[in-house]
């Protein structure tokens, strides 16, 4: 269905989360480390930028330079990575990120994202958030969003069904990832209403979750 800003009812069992653009706003340090790299390149830097959100930087790269080794992307991305690690100038939580996490603790939620571990982890002390205690980062999957095995590792470590599960994603390759695991997804910020979640909402601020006797998740969104 189209994505609505209008109020809605989710219900669920379980929530998988992004962080970047979902609960941490690291713009600011991506342009930065992304135009270097394009310029770097000989690329455009605001068509590079349309396509490095929500995916590893190594398969952002193969998107960008088709032909290149994959050995040249996954060193190029080790470097990467680590400037992004030690780069967290205006790296803040998304609105009402931080009241979302704590209503959620004690509940079935995990962290999907295509961070690694010592960038997730330095991305969510910046921005002052609790790290979820299961968490699905770049070393545990073999593919990058939107390829859908995040999500799914992340449901299956849970033990929920994917169909009762719950995306929160900003970005493209995001989104394409929960919809191709069977889930429903919220988009979240600006990039997410083009590219088809089920619904969207500006910031964190705009989503209420409401434990059930049942065990399930009623989420009020918008």
């Amino acid at each position: 269905m189209p994505a609505t800003a209008a109020p809605t009812v989710l219900t669920a069992r379980a929530l998988l989360l992004d962080m970047d653009g979902t609960l941490v706003n690291s713009d600011a340090v991506v342009e930065r480390i992304w135009r270097r790299w394009a310029e770097h390149h000989g690329l455009d830097g605001d068509e590079v930028m349309k396509v490095v959100h929500g995916r590893q930087g190594h398969a952002s790269m193969a998107v960008l330079l088709p032909g290149r080794p994959m050995e040249q992307n996954l060193a190029d991305n080790a470097r990467m990575l680590a400037e992004e690690t030690a780069d967290v100038d205006g790296v803040v939580a998304i609105p009402g990120a931080q009241e979302f996490l704590a209503s959620l603790r004690g509940l079935p939620h995990a962290l999907v994202t295509s961070a690694d571990v010592p960038l997730s982890t330095a991305r969510m002390a910046a921005a002052g958030l609790e790290l979820p205690d299961v968490r699905v980062t770049a070393e545990s999957v073999g593919a990058s969003k939107p390829d859908p095995e995040g999500f799914l590792k992340g449901a299956a470590e849970l033990g929920v069904a994917p169909a009762e599960c719950v995306v929160f994603e900003d970005s493209g390759a995001g989104i394409a990832a929960g919809k191709a695991a069977g889930m429903r997804v919220v988009g979240v910020g600006p990039r997410a209403g083009l590219h088809g979640p089920d619904v969207v909402v500006p910031d964190l601020t705009r989503v209420r979750v409401e434990a059930r006797t049942d065990g399930t998740l009623r989420l009020h969104v918008g």
